[in-house]
This record gives structure tokens, sequence and C-alpha cells, in this order.
């Protein structure tokens, strides 16, 4: 288990920010023992938490050219056939997976093959299961062509409420290989998929993903 690279200067200045604290607290609280002692738990757990949250497993990934691996870990909250109009613009197969802030933030690339399109939205900061959040919010979008399949996926990463930023190492035209890493969200939010309507999806509403393991679908 690592720190991944993107939590790295946020451990650093809450670190940095809860060391101040709690000096600041011994020199002007001297005689306030209770105060300072739970002041300091709740600092230290604080940074425990933001250290959980920025780690990075060391994961085996199942490699399966057939199948669409979850990009993420996370519970299945959507799986309906909706039009998807950015890229699209026809009928898909939409996988929803909330991500809640104990899960792994990473994002993985479901399937090889190569990016068509990576674009970058700004937008909004809607509860991550807000059913407008897919369109509205914070997001990027990522268009994957199947290296095995003449079939392409879109991957969107959606910030949420408390999610504020979203990270895309995606680029057009580079190939990419299945588990690849696409990027992070920080803290809670969401990820969704839009497959062809011919994909056999193997999960169903409220299943648990790991990502890298879990198989969403197949084509």
């Amino acid at each position: 288990m690592n720190l991944h690279k993107e939590g790295r200067l946020t451990v650093f200045l809450v670190a940095v920010l809860l060391i101040a604290l709690n000096i600041l607290l011994v020199l002007y609280l001297k005689d306030l023992f209770i105060v300072k002692f739970f002041f300091q738990i709740i600092t230290s757990v604080f940074f425990v938490f933001i250290l959980y949250f920025f780690r990075k497993p060391d994961r085996q990934i199942l490699i399966n050219k057939s199948g669409i691996l979850a990009p993420c870990d996370g519970k299945v909250v959507v799986i309906e056939e909706v039009h998807e109009p950015e890229y699209f613009n026809d009928k898909r197969i939409q996988v929803s997976i909330f991500m809640s802030p104990l899960n792994v933030h990473v994002n993985w690339y479901p399937i090889a093959g190569s990016v068509k399109l990576a674009k970058y939205h700004k937008g909004k900061h809607l509860v991550a299961w807000h059913p407008k959040s897919s369109t509205d919010n914070e997001r990027s979008t990522v268009v994957i062509k199947s290296k095995f399949h003449d079939k392409e996926i879109l991957v969107r990463q959606i910030a949420g409420a408390v999610a504020r930023r979203v990270v895309c190492y995606s680029k057009e035209n580079e190939d990419i290989s299945q588990g690849e890493e696409l990027g992070f969200i920080k803290f809670g939010s969401r990820l969704d998929l839009f497959l062809p309507l011919d994909a056999k999806i193997k999960l169903k509403l409220d299943d648990i993903t790991i990502g890298r393991q879990t198989v969403v679908a197949e084509f």
C-alpha cells in the first residue's frame, strides 16, 4: 500500500497545519490537559483518514480481453439504458459507480485500446448520486476504442459535493492498457460508464466493485 502522488502535497500541508495547531494549543492552553488530549486524538484520526484516502493499493490486475473491468472501487448505483448526448448521441447502457470517501479513489482504464476523446468540463458540485451530476457537475469524459473489438466505451469521472477536483491523465490518440491509471478524484465522487447496448452486464444494483478486478460487462 503506497501513498498516491495526487495526495503528497495535501498530506504535507495537512501535517504542517495539524502540527502547528497542536503546538499552539500546548503553548496557550497549558492547564487544559483534557482539551489538549482530545484535540490531539481528533487531529491524529483526521491525519490517518487523509493518509487512508490517498492510498494506492498494490493490486493485481485480472486481464480480460472480452471483459470491461471496473474502473474504480465503489457501489453500483445505476444500470439503465439512456441517451448519451456528448459523444455517441445515441442510446447506451449507463453503469454508474459511487465512491464514498472511504473507497480507493484511483481510477483505471476498464479496457485496452486507444483514447479517441479526452475532455474536461467545468461544472457544478451537486451530490454525486444526483441524476444531473453526470451532465452538470465538474467532470472529465474519456472515450476508448477497444483494442480487441470494434467498439467504443465512454468513461466519465464526476466530482461530487465534497470532491472538488477531477484529475484525468488521458491524452487523445494515445494507446492505453487495461488496468492502467486513468486518473484520480479527490473525496466522494462517482464514475459513469456508457457501454454498447449489446454489452452483457455482469453486475446488478448495489453490487460492490473492486477496481481492476471486477468484471462490469463483456463485449
